[in-house]
C-alpha cells in the first residue's frame, strides 16, 4: 500500500501589475477632465481638487479651468494614483473566429449557403448618426477595409437613420434577413442600451423560437460581454471593422458543412435558401 501522494497546487498564472505612466515609469501619474455644476470661481476649483482627492488622486493639480456657461466649469486635473492594475485578471471578449478576407468571405458564402447573405442595418430610435453603420455598410468601408456592400455575395439594405423598431422588424421580415446589423451612439440615459432591448423583445415576439435573424449591435459606448443580457448575438465596440463583422457573420452563420447545420441559427439560415 503506497502512501497518498500530497496534492499539487492548481497552477495560477501570476499576476501582472501595473501602474500607470505619466512622467517616469511607475510614477502613478494620470489625467483626468469632468465638469461639476458650479460657476468659475475659486470656490468651484477647490470642489474640484476635492473630487479629485475622493477618487484617489494625492497629489493632485488643477492644470485647466474652464467656464462653461454661467453655471458650469469644465475642469483638467493631473496628479498620482494609489491604484494598482492586475492585468492578468482582466476579463475581454476574446475573438473566437479567424478573421477572414474579402474573397473567403465570399467563397465560404458561395460554397456552404449557396444563395446571397441577407444583410440589414440600421441606426434605431432617435439616433441620427450613421457613422457607425455606414461604415460597416456602405462600399467605402473603414480603416482601409471595404464595408459589406463590397461583397457580392451578401446583399446589403441599410435603412439609414431613426428607423423605428416595427419598421425594422418588418423590413427584415420582408427581406427574409440572415442578420441585422444595428449602430447606436447617442448614449444618453443608457439610450442604446433601452433601444438595444426593445429591438430584441421586438424580434423574439415577430419570429418563431430559433428562427430569427442574426442580432448584432454595435457602438462606442456597448460593453462587448453584454451580448446575452441584451438579448442579442454580439455586441461590437468602438473601431470595429467592416471585415470583422464579415468574418462573425460567416462563423455565426454558416454551416460547416453542406450535410447539415449545427446550430439553430446556422438551420434557420439553411432553411432561407428553400423556396
Amino acid at each position: 500500500m503506497t502512501a497518498a501522494q500530497p496534492q499539487r497546487p492548481a497552477t495560477v498564472a501570476p499576476a501582472q501589475i501595473v501602474r500607470p505612466y505619466g512622467d517616469t515609469t511607475g510614477d502613478a501619474m494620470v489625467q483626468l477632465s469632468f465638469t461639476l455644476p458650479l460657476p468659475h470661481d475659486k470656490r468651484a476649483e477647490g470642489a474640484a481638487l476635492q473630487l479629485a482627492a475622493k477618487m484617489g488622486m494625492e497629489p493632485a493639480l488643477l492644470v485647466h479651468a474652464k467656464a462653461m456657461g454661467p453655471d458650469f466649469t469644465f475642469f483638467v486635473v493631473y496628479g498620482s494614483v494609489t491604484h494598482l492594475v492586475d492585468v492578468s485578471a482582466v476579463q475581454v471578449v476574446e475573438r473566437e473566429y479567424p478573421l477572414l478576407s474579402a474573397k473567403e468571405v465570399n467563397a465560404a458564402i458561395k460554397a456552404r449557403l449557396r444563395r446571397r447573405l441577407v444583410v440589414v442595418g440600421a441606426c434605431i430610435g432617435t439616433d441620427a448618426h450613421t457613422v457607425g453603420i455606414d461604415a460597416i455598410l456602405n462600399i467605402k468601408g473603414f480603416a482601409g477595409e471595404k464595408g459589406l456592400e463590397y461583397y457580392r455575395e451578401m446583399s446589403v439594405v441599410n435603412l439609414g437613420a431613426q428607423v423605428l423598431v416595427p419598421d425594422l422588424v418588418e423590413r427584415a421580415r420582408a427581406e427574409r434577413a440572415d442578420a441585422v446589423l444595428v449602430s447606436q451612439v447617442v448614449t444618453q440615459r443608457d439610450a442604446h442600451l433601452h433601444n438595444t432591448a426593445q429591438m430584441a423583445a421586438a424580434f423574439r415576439e415577430a419570429y418563431p423560437a430559433g428562427q430569427r435573424p442574426l442580432l448584432v449591435v454595435g457602438g462606442p459606448r456597448f460593453d462587448e460581454g453584454a451580448a446575452e443580457r441584451l438579448g442579442v448575438d454580439r455586441v461590437f465596440g468602438r473601431g470595429t471593422t467592416p471585415g470583422e463583422v464579415a468574418s462573425y457573420l460567416v462563423h455565426a452563420l454558416l454551416p460547416p458543412t453542406q450535410a447539415r447545420p449545427s446550430s439553430p441559427r446556422r438551420a434557420a439560415a439553411a432553411e432561407r435558401t428553400r423556396p
